[in-house]
């Protein structure tokens, strides 16, 4: 019996010190303290955030002043910073965040103006040290294909792909001039290798760089690859797979899309407004009212001016040989002297002058005479010298490989491949 009794002694005291070891194990469990919420380096605990956009007629310093920040201080600012950040330049509609104290009177402390999805400016005038510096969020570059079909035009098929027309205009200005955007026929097919960007893997921040692309129009394959020639100057073009050059001394269009040629260069043309033959030098490109004006290749302004039939118009001096006019434009966007690029604005789609409706006739000089220049066999820009072709060829043969790959879809409407491929900060 005694024995009897021990053992239960025992059993009891082993079982009460596992629950008491049990207990002490739940009491000193550690509770974690939540991360701390960063934005652009700051804790948020220890600020009260203010997030809005620049409305029409605010300033640095009204928006300031809204905040309790005195005027003297603003001032002090703006000359502090003035170096990284003119204060003078805040746009409307730009959003921007403050970061005030978190008592009572909520002064602000720290100034973040956003120039885009990527890019701010960081304004600190919590202490007496003011600090204004630059802030790029990381960005992650995806490379892309895509596959498409023309059915309408290529804006209407760019954007059933979801599309923006960032992407569309820079594809209509690589094959700008090797592609009448115009005569694009239904069931011609394109593919794409290009790039996106992402902040925080699904924030899409806009397009990279458009490695390659192929063009199948008519039947024929147009490749285009994008390869930079001269490691010093560093400026890449687009060559087609034999290394010619896509771009050629003159663009095929005036309007880069939205158009269709209402008339064109006929010496016996019968125009209505005359009523009696009278011959027409130039080719009519008709485009919604206000549609940019693009000068055909690069060149000098010699004339800019509004005068008689031709309405608005502007002339570009290209070099001692050629020269293009564009008339009936609503507005002019260049004065004589301004030197502008291929494919820069010059003025808007109008109907001054001897017209029925809105256009731009464009007008074609060679040598002092005005021609034809869809007859004309213009210059191109040279190829690739001999000497670069083997490591060009060696460049795009993985690319052409990739083309190649992408597979087309026999479907009335467009059709869209997507690939991760890379991944880089």
């Amino acid at each position: 019996m005694r024995k009897i009794t021990i053992l239960l002694v025992l059993f009891t005291f082993l079982f009460s010190c596992k629950k008491e070891e049990k207990r002490e194990i739940i009491e000193t469990k550690v509770i974690e303290k939540p991360k701390p919420v960063l934005l652009y380096g700051f804790n948020l605990d220890n600020y009260n955030v203010v997030h809005d956009t620049i409305k029409n007629g605010d300033s640095f310093g009204l928006i300031l002043d809204r905040h309790h920040v005195m005027y003297p201080k603003i001032n002090k600012i703006a000359t502090t910073i003035k170096e990284t950040f003119d204060v003078r330049r805040v746009r409307s509609g730009k959003p921007y965040t403050i970061l005030t104290s978190k008592d009572s009177i909520k002064k602000a402390q720290v100034f973040i103006y956003k120039h885009n999805k990527v890019n701010a400016t960081i304004i600190n005038f919590k202490d007496s040290v003011i600090s204004a510096y630059k802030h790029k969020k990381k960005v992650k570059i995806v490379e892309k294909e895509i596959a498409g079909e023309i059915y309408s035009n290529l804006s209407v098929t760019m954007d059933s792909l979801g599309l923006t027309p960032t992407l569309t205009n820079t594809v209509a200005d690589i094959y700008a001039w090797t592609l009448d955007f115009y005569r694009l026929q239904k069931g011609d097919k394109f593919k794409l290798i290009y790039e996106e960007k992402f902040i925080n893997d699904t924030v899409f921040v806009g397009y990279g760089e458009v490695k390659a692309g192929l063009f199948n129009h008519k039947g024929e394959d147009l490749y285009a690859y994008k390869f930079v020639a001269d490691s010093i100057k560093n400026i890449a073009e687009f060559y087609d797979e034999k290394g010619n050059m896509l771009r050629s001394t003159f663009l095929k269009s005036p309007i880069k899309f939205q158009y269709r040629i209402s008339s064109r260069y006929n010496l016996r043309r019968k125009i209505a407004l005359y009523g009696r033959v009278r011959a027409h030098r130039g080719t009519d490109f008709a485009a919604p009212y206000g549609t940019p004006i693009m000068s055909t290749a690069s060149g000098t302004v010699v004339e800019s001016a509004r005068r008689g039939g031709n309405g608005n118009y502007v002339k570009v001096k290209h070099n001692s040989t050629y020269s293009t006019q564009y008339l009936h434009m609503k507005r002019r966007k260049v004065r004589v002297g301004d030197y502008v690029k291929q494919g820069d604005i010059i003025g808007l789609v109008g109907m001054t002058g001897n017209t029925s409706g809105p256009h731009v006739c464009y007008r074609f000089w060679k040598n002092g005479r005005q021609v034809d220049p869809f007859r004309e066999k213009l210059p191109s820009a040279k190829p690739l010298k001999d000497s670069i072709k083997p490591r060009y060829f060696k460049f795009i043969e993985p690319l052409k490989k990739q083309l190649d790959s992408i597979p087309f879809f026999k479907k009335t409407t467009a059709i869209f491949v997507e690939k991760e491929t890379l991944a880089t900060k």
